[in-house]
């Protein structure tokens, strides 16, 4: 498996606002099934970050589409692969 950092820029605030309950939702329901490694906004208000866990880029970019707030427009996205480096 394979980690994706995917940056959530606001394109929206209002339809941010709007669909945050879905957006949570869709996150804790990601980390419950294990495809959400983790997640949290930007104290500057500016978006927020996921990283995904999946096999491909195609994987990670369905799911994306899924976020309420990418489908509605409420945010934006990049995805970048990612190299979890842990202490040892």
């Amino acid at each position: 498996m394979k980690y994706f950092a995917v940056f959530l820029p606001v394109i929206s605030v209002e339809r941010s606002q709007q669909y945050r309950p879905l957006h949570l939702e869709f996150l804790e329901k990601g980390r419950n099934e294990g495809w959400i490694f983790a997640n949290g906004r930007f104290v500057d208000g500016s978006g927020g970050l996921v990283i995904y866990i999946a096999e491909s880029m195609d994987d990670v970019l369905a799911k994306v589409k899924q976020d309420p707030f990418v489908a509605m427009e409420a945010r934006g996205y990049e995805i970048h692969e990612w190299e979890l480096v842990m202490r040892a």
